[in-house]
């Protein structure tokens, strides 16, 4: 079964998602939901989804463990709860006793002043209770913030972490991913056998308009050497990836920029990955 393993679903009329108030971001403006993302999703053929937090707000996490219960293709949540929260062993039980399947926690590290922000006691302590429940933790970070994850990491040995987004590499601005400090600090966190990373998000942190698949074949061909086949995982990062082109051209330069691999391997990356990582049902 194909996953996409990294999509989100919002309504801005009904909710605010400070993230989506930068510039350019107005054709996220709206609603995306889940008959849209069904329809995409059934053309190119994945069975099931991850949908993933974008508002940093528990309401939306329960709003999307409701989406979960409610759709025949996703088959996980990756939702935010406050890791700082003293009761947070609390919340996320309350989550799991409710509809839908939590499959792991994020918090968008990258909104945070503080590069040691993951580091904090209070956060590697909330991390710990989202491995505790059985869950992941997904990891949204910059470049600048990766040796702090793989401090964190490397301090919760027993949580299953995912690299959201390959950690945001320059593409834009580097062509090789050897002219930027991403390599050396991602190949420090792929060290770790419990950190997987996700092949998503890619074309907008490559130039919106001017991008091709070449641009991020160096940094897709360097993540297969880090990670290999059986931890890196496939998403979308639909709606945001229309910022940069639309969801079939997506899934379209991810096969292609795959083409060196096995069946067994393009399988296992295009699906097998995330069912494992997320113990997807």
């Amino acid at each position: 079964m194909r996953v996409d393993a990294h999509h989100h679903l919002w309504d801005t009329s009904e909710r605010e998602y400070p993230r989506l108030s930068g510039p350019g971001t107005e054709p996220l403006w709206g609603r995306f939901d889940t008959g849209r993302l069904e329809a995409l999703a059934r053309r190119e053929g994945f069975g099931a989804t991850v949908v993933v937090e974008a508002a940093t707000d528990l309401r939306e996490t329960r709003d999307l463990l409701s989406a979960c219960a409610g759709s025949t293709l996703i088959a996980g949540v990756v939702g935010w709860v406050d890791l700082t929260d003293p009761g947070v062993h609390d919340v996320l039980a309350e989550l799991a006793e409710g509809p839908g399947e939590l499959v792991a926690v994020r918090h968008p590290a990258e909104i945070e002043p503080d590069p040691d922000w993951l580091l904090r006691p209070e956060v590697l302590r909330g991390i710990a209770a989202a491995g505790a429940a059985g869950l992941a933790f997904d990891l949204l970070v910059t470049p600048a913030q990766l040796p702090a994850a793989e401090a964190a990491a490397r301090s919760l040995p027993e949580v299953r972490f995912v690299l959201d987004h390959l950690g945001k590499p320059p593409i834009a601005g580097a062509p090789s991913p050897d002219d930027s400090p991403w390599a050396a600090r991602t190949a420090a966190l792929a060290r770790l056998p419990h950190v997987s990373a996700k092949l998503s998000g890619l074309v907008t942190e490559a130039d919106w308009t001017r991008w091709r698949p070449e641009h991020l074949a160096p940094y897709v061909h360097r993540a297969l050497d880090l990670f290999g086949p059986d931890r890196l995982m496939f998403g979308s990062d639909w709606p945001v990836c229309t910022l940069a082109a639309d969801h079939s051209a997506v899934v379209r330069t991810a096969e292609d920029l795959l083409a060196g691999l096995s069946p067994t391997e393009t399988d296992q990356v295009m699906g097998g990955t995330a069912r494992q990582w997320y113990r997807l049902d």
